[in-house]
C-alpha cells in the first residue's frame, strides 16, 4: 500500500527536473498523476513513462488552469493534491532586468502559484479536504542580488503560502511551501553545480528525487497536522 493510494495530484511543470521526480515518486505511492507543462513532448513521455496523464497547460493563463480543473474533475471525480511547481530561473540583478523579464517570472512564479491555489480551491472546498504544496528556493530567505526577480517571487510564494493556509485550513485544506537550496535539475544547467554544493554545510548538491521525497511526505497523511509552514531542503545553507 502506497502514501498516497487514490489520491488525485495536478503536478505543474511535470515535464522535467523536479516535476517530473514528483510525478514518478507520486505513482511509485498510488497516487494517480496529471503532469501539466508548456513542454509537450517531454511532459507527454514523461507521463507515458510513468503511467500519467500530461495536459499542455501554461500556468499564467487563467482559462487554461480552468481547463485543467474541469478535465481533472470530469475524468477522476476530485482533486486532492496541488503541486504548484513549475518555474523559471533567470540571472540578472536588479539593475540588468528589464521590465519583460520581470514580468515574465512573475507571472510563471508568483501568478502561476496564486492562480493554481484559486483553481483548486473550490473543488477542495466542496469536499473537505485537499493539501497544496508550493515550491518555493532558500532564496525567499535572503538576498537574492544574482537573480533578482526569481528571488523576489520566491519570497511572494512563501508569503502566499502562509496567508492561503489562514483561509483555506477551516476546510480541511493545508497549504505548505517547500524550498530547495542546490538542486540538480535542468533549470541549473550551466551552473557550477559542484562548486555551488561545495560551498553548503553538507558539502554536496541534491538531487531533484531528494525534494520528491519530501513533497510526497507533505502530501501523504504522514505531515496531517502541518499547514503554513515552511520546509527548507538545501544541506545547511541557511543554517
Amino acid at each position: 500500500m502506497g502514501a498516497l493510494d487514490g489520491r488525485v495530484a495536478i503536478i505543474t511543470g511535470g515535464a522535467r527536473g523536479q516535476g517530473a521526480a514528483e510525478g514518478r515518486r507520486f505513482r511509485a505511492e498510488g497516487a494517480v498523476v496529471y503532469l501539466t507543462d508548456v513542454l509537450v513532448a517531454e511532459g507527454a513521455a514523461v507521463a507515458a513513462e510513468i503511467g500519467a496523464t500530461f495536459l499542455e497547460h501554461d500556468v499564467t493563463d487563467v482559462d487554461q488552469w480552468k481547463v485543467v480543473v474541469e478535465h481533472v474533475l470530469a475524468e477522476a471525480g476530485r482533486i486532492d493534491i496541488l503541486v504548484n511547481n513549475a518555474g523559471v530561473l533567470h540571472w540578472a540583478t536588479m539593475t540588468e532586468t528589464t521590465l519583460d523579464a520581470w514580468n515574465r517570472v512573475v507571472a510563471i512564479n508568483q501568478t502561476g502559484v496564486f492562480l493554481g491555489m484559486q483553481a483548486v480551491a473550490p473543488a477542495m472546498k466542496a469536499q473537505q479536504s485537499g493539501n497544496i504544496i508550493n515550491i518555493s528556493s532558500v532564496a525567499a530567505y535572503s538576498g537574492s542580488g544574482p537573480c533578482f526577480a526569481y528571488g523576489a517571487t520566491k519570497w511572494a510564494v512563501r508569503g502566499m503560502t502562509k496567508g492561503a493556509a489562514q483561509e483555506l485550513g477551516p476546510f480541511g485544506i493545508r497549504v505548505n511551501s517547500v524550498h530547495p537550496g542546490v538542486i540538480d535539475t535542468p533549470m541549473m544547467a550551466g551552473t557550477p553545480l559542484e562548486q555551488m554544493g561545495g560551498g553548503v554545510p553538507l558539502r554536496r548538491y541534491a538531487s531533484a528525487d531528494e525534494v520528491a521525497g519530501l513533497v510526497c511526505w507533505l502530501a501523504s497523511d504522514e505531515s496531517a497536522y502541518a499547514t503554513g509552514a515552511e520546509f527548507v531542503l538545501d544541506g545547511g545553507m541557511t543554517a
